[in-house]
This record gives structure tokens, sequence and C-alpha cells, in this order.
């Protein structure tokens, strides 16, 4: 094993006081209120600019950081009931925003077209970020230090966190702090030095086929029931919903244009079920991954287009609901950090179309065709779909390691044939076969 240093989350839930709630308000109202009040600023000096005017247009954190300090005085006299870095987490962010923005016009950035920033709205995705300031994991292991706010009681416990800061192999960052259905979070932002292995000693290789019906199925036979906690609950949100619906019926006509407190406490019912939904996939998929990493030496994904498949409005909720991106992405660190191997083939890899007996390719397979028959003048195999596009995904394993794994990780460092991370099988031309082709973990 050799330490190296990587950067790590650590989130734990908030028992905060109502004192202690109404500072955490504040801090992202802070932060929400420089951000839109940034963005404001600059569309203003947008529209003066093309009016003939020669201003400067605060686009970067420095310059943004220098407008708010001219005008916090007058713009918000109340600026000092919070710490200062509430205010620059929301200018961060809006410049962060703005150079993605510039980034996608100018075609440097990869995905979908980025847009102008929008203004943000009070209760959605309200965040604040510290990077400076007292910020501690006190060595009773039930509280938190913040800036400006104090002592936050934590509803678990941090132990995790706290040994490595005893032993000197950890150090925070930056802490986030987010308000989710009505629950308040700390994100501790970690240098953690983790003894990385060069190999869990597993010679084993499997194959993981993700799908709808079953969440994976494993080239060994196994079967991972998919918990559909969206879809377990939708009766529940659909109940709260109509009554969301009815009640905002009956306010037509009202002349008051906030929700009334019926609507405010139905549309936390509303976020407490899908913060729950979130909380049982992401408990399903943190499992599944590091059992997959740490029992077994390579493990074989599709790198699906998970974009395109949310595009059919019949099956965008419960590929949603599956998490097959989340499943990849845990997949992409935990490998790395438990010794194991990660192999990601090519979207246009026939797994479900090619037989796992005797490679035979066939032409078409319809969505509705569960079960896998190979033709009777090759082998005759009869398997489950899943079942047969998993061992193809297993044998893919073999042909890289035949054709040699990368020994050159994402830093350049040669011998560490256990980073390899990303492994695309593409169709040679004219040959219907596929060559091993390897690559390296992002960095």
């Amino acid at each position: 094993m050799t330490p190296e240093p990587v950067h790590q989350a650590y989130r734990f839930a908030l028992d905060p006081t109502l004192s202690q709630q109404r500072a955490l308000a504040s801090a992202v109202g802070g932060a929400r209120f420089a951000y839109n009040w940034g963005l404001e600023l600059v569309k203003a000096r947008l529209d003066e600019r093309a009016a003939g005017h020669d201003v400067q247009v605060p686009w970067t954190l420095p310059t943004l950081r220098r407008e708010w300090n001219r005008a916090k005085h007058q713009v918000a006299p109340w600026w000092a009931d919070n710490s200062k870095e509430a205010y620059s987490s929301g200018l961060d962010g809006l410049a962060r925003a703005l150079k993605n923005f510039t980034a996608s016009r100018h075609g440097r950035s990869k995905g979908r077209p980025v847009g102008f920033p929008r203004f943000k709205r009070r209760g959605r995705r309200d965040a604040c970020r510290f990077t400076t300031g007292a910020i501690r994991v006190l060595p009773d292991r039930k509280h938190v230090q913040l800036p400006r706010i104090g002592i936050l009681k934590t509803h678990e416990s941090t132990r995790k966190l706290a040994r490595h800061l005893e032993r000197g192999t950890g150090r925070i960052l930056a802490a986030t702090i987010t308000c989710t259905a009505g629950r308040w979070y700390v994100a501790f932002t970690c240098e953690i030095t983790r003894q990385i292995p060069i190999s869990n000693e597993h010679a084993s290789a499997v194959g993981v086929d993700v799908g709808i019906r079953h969440l994976a199925v494993l080239s060994t036979g196994e079967q991972i029931p998919n918990p559909r906690p969206l879809e377990c609950l939708q009766h529940k949100r659909r109940r709260l919903q109509r009554q969301w619906s009815r009640q905002e019926r009956r306010r037509i006509g009202c002349k008051r244009p906030h929700p009334s407190r019926r609507q405010q406490r139905t549309r936390r019912q509303i976020a407490v079920v899908e913060a729950r939904a979130a909380s049982i996939r992401r408990d399903g998929l943190h499992k599944l991954t590091s059992r997959l990493a740490t029992e077994h030496g390579t493990v074989v994904v599709e790198r699906l287009n998970v974009a395109g498949m949310l595009r059919g409005r019949h099956l965008a909720r419960v590929v949603s609901d599956a998490g097959f991106a989340q499943l990849r992405r845990l997949l992409g660190y935990k490998a790395i950090w438990y010794g194991a191997r990660l192999v990601e083939a090519d979207p246009f890899f026939a797994s479900s179309k090619t037989c796992s007996a005797c490679g035979t390719a066939r032409a078409t397979l319809r969505l509705d065709e569960r079960t896998f028959r190979c033709d009777d003048d090759k082998c005759g195999l009869t398997l489950d779909r899943d079942l047969n596009a998993s061992r193809n995904l297993a044998k893919l394993a073999e042909r890289v390691a035949q054709s040699g794994w990368e020994t050159t990780n994402a830093r350049g460092v040669v011998g560490r044939p256990d980073l390899v991370g990303r492994t695309a099988m593409n169709r040679e031309a004219g040959t219907g076969f596929y060559p091993g082709q390897t690559g390296t973990v992002d960095a």
C-alpha cells in the first residue's frame, strides 16, 4: 500500500436550535443575496456597454468582490450579521456560472450548451460554503464549529472524520451547509491521506449489466433487486401533489402573492418524500458499489448514454430512479480506493446481442425479448438477456488483460496498473471484432 492524498467529503446531519436555524438560514440567504446582486450588476453593466458606454463588467471573483466591498454598506447594511464567507460563497458561485457560460459559448466545454446565469430564488438549492475561519470538528465527536454560527450539534457521530484529524491524516479544506426538506446538513471537503492498495488480491472479474427490472445482473448469476424508491413512494407523492393542486385552486383570486401556510406545509411534506427516495437510492448504490470493488479484482460496466435515455418520456422517471450514472461514478473512485480495476465498455458494445457462449452476434434484438436465443446452427444457447450481457462484459476484461493493462495513472506515474479506470471497446472497421483499447482515470 502507498499513502496518497485524495479529496473526500464527509456529510453530517445537524440538530440546530431555533436560534441556530435562523443563523444558518441567514448565512444561505446572504449567499443568495450576494449572487443575485452580482448578477443584477453584471446585467446592468452589459446593458450599459451595449448602449455604447465604456464600463467594466465584473466577470471574475476578484472583480465581483471589489464591487461588493464598495457597495455592501449601501445595498446590505446588515452584512455584518453573517460571515464574509457567506457573501463570498454567493459571488464565487456567480463567477463559476459566468465562466461556464463563456466556455460553453466559445466551444471549450463538453456536454449541453450552458445558458446565461439566472437569479436564485429562496428554498431552491440553498447552500453556503465556508473556506476560512473557525471550521472544526470538536473532540467529543458530537459537535462541529462554523464561522459566526458557532458550535452545532450533529445528529450522528463524527468519529470517522475525527479519527483522521487526530492522526494527522486529514485536513479540512471547506465546509458547506445545505438545507434539504427542512433538514440542515454540513459537508466537510477534506484532504485525506488514504492507503491505496496496489491490488485487492482478488483475481475474479465480474460483469455488471444495469437495468430497470433488476438494478444490476452480475455475471456470477446474482440479481440485485431494484429498490425503485420513488416508484414505491409515488402513491404518497401523488396524493400530496393533488392536495397541493386543490389548495392552489382555492386561492384563485387571493390578493396575497405568497403561498398560504397550508401550501407551505404540503410543499414540505412533498420534499420529505422525495428526500427519502433519494436517501434510499443513495444507500443502495453505495452498498452495491462497495461490495463490487472489495470482492472482485476487475469490474466491467457499460458507459450508457443516460442523457439520451432520459429523453424518452416513458422511461425517463424509472431510469432516473435507478441512478445508472451515479453507480458508474461511485465505482470510479471506489475501485481506486480498494485496489480494483474498473473497465468501461463503449456504449456501442453489443453486450446484449452477442452470444456469451460462441460469440455470434445477432442483427437485431427487440427490447421486449427478455430471453436471448442463439441460432440452432451455432450453439443454440438460451439464456436470460441480462445475464448474457453481463457474461459478455466479464469476458471483455479478459480481452483487455491480454492486450495489456495501462500502466500510467492520471498523474503520469508509471507502475500503477490498478488505476486503470476507463477502457473503451470500439468496433474495428470491417471486422465485427472488438479489440482492447485502454485509458486512464479522469484527473
